[in-house]
């Protein structure tokens, strides 16, 4: 026990909830895009098709993930849960998901598994009954007393689909109260990919996976990858506003322009691995940066940040209809960027040739 007789455990908890808060405000009211880089889209233009030969209403969004039926090739990326504001935000996405056929990840569900109060900011399938529900659990917690039994229980907690693990090294670094032990950890995957009951993926937090970590990840029994590259949110500099110490807020600022951007990185990973299921994360915004991830090799393309205001409401004109319509203003964009290329499927999108480098 502490002093006061709170025990390290509680204490913990306490953390956590204050940390997702805080994580909640920052991305919402300050500046945390990476500096001096960008996602690589902006590279690659479409080579438009003046005679695409096809009708725009015949042009078809759906697919397959992990070899189920999907709507859209679209995403929800993990972003938040473990307050009640968290489980506000999570209802509000899961219902925009199911409406527009959206498969949506989870915030890091650490704080479930740790105080059961918190576990339902997590429980989204009653508005999403029919879409993919991913997951989450921070890969370094298998370091520190985390297992596939736990990873289960997550799985069950959200009635998952799948779960993702993600890697964020250099966050962790970053945190004041950061776990910095990523020794063994690919053993660790392993381990859970073996013993879990859905299918196990990895993912990065903004600095993007290069190949030869993804071949590695494959070889273990990684079923997915999202690459979630640089370009878009910067954990380090969300942690640079959370942090008292000023060797890691102006140790930050060094970082705010790391990592691998996001076509970079997806290009590297679909390059090694042909097969393997990716979503192209980090820094997109509109269905054309999601119609030029998938022509690079993506299967689906995922969305964090630039859906929060909406589902947060931070302005009271907002409601759970605007969020919906974003999300159809992004398919929107998405199919006509395919009708200007003449593709009308997304198989068609994925094989084009039409995607060149500016």
């Amino acid at each position: 026990m502490q002093p006061g007789g709170q025990s390290l455990k509680s204490i913990n908890e306490g953390h956590i909830e204050k940390r997702k808060g805080e994580h909640i405000r920052i991305c919402l009211q300050e500046e945390v895009t990476g500096v001096g880089i960008r996602t690589g889209l902006e590279d690659y233009r479409f080579k438009h098709n003046a005679l695409p030969e096809l009708s725009f209403e015949r042009i078809r969004l759906d697919t397959h993930w992990l070899g189920e039926p999907l709507r859209v090739p679209l995403l929800v990326s993990s972003m938040t849960g473990g307050t009640n504001e968290a489980g506000a935000i999570n209802k509000r996405l899961a219902m925009a998901a199911e409406e527009r056929g959206w498969a949506i990840g989870l915030g890091s569900m650490r704080a479930a598994l740790e105080k059961e109060e918190l576990a339902a900011t997590f429980k989204i399938r009653e508005f999403a009954p029919s879409i993919p529900i991913i997951a989450n659990i921070g890969a370094v917690q298998l370091n520190y007393g985390m297992g596939p039994e736990a990873c289960q229980r997550a799985v069950d907690l959200a009635e998952a689909n799948a779960l993702v693990l993600h890697l964020n090294a250099l966050q962790e670094v970053f945190q004041p109260e950061g776990d910095t032990d990523f020794s063994g950890l690919l053993v660790r995957i392993e381990e859970v990919c073996r013993n879990v009951s859905v299918p196990v993926g990895v993912k990065e937090v903004g600095w993007g996976i290069d190949a030869q970590t993804a071949v590695r990840l494959s070889e273990a029994g990684v079923a997915f990858i999202d690459v979630a590259g640089a370009g878009g949110t910067s954990w380090s500099q969300v942690e640079k506003y959370r942090s008292s110490d000023p060797v890691r807020r102006q140790g930050a600022e060094a970082f705010a322009g790391w990592g691998i951007p996001t076509a970079e990185s997806l290009s590297e990973v679909r390059a090694a691995l042909p097969s393997i299921p990716i979503v192209a994360s980090g820094g997109l915004h509109n269905g054309v940066d999601a119609a030029k991830a998938i022509a690079l090799g993506a299967n689906l393309a995922g969305f964090g940040r630039s859906l929060l205001p909406q589902a947060a409401g931070v302005n009271s004109a907002l409601s759970i209809e605007s969020l919906i319509e974003q999300f159809e203003r992004i398919e929107f964009e998405l199919r006509a960027a395919m009708f200007g290329i003449g593709a009308a499927t997304i198989a068609e999108l994925g094989s084009t040739a039409r995607l060149v480098r500016t």
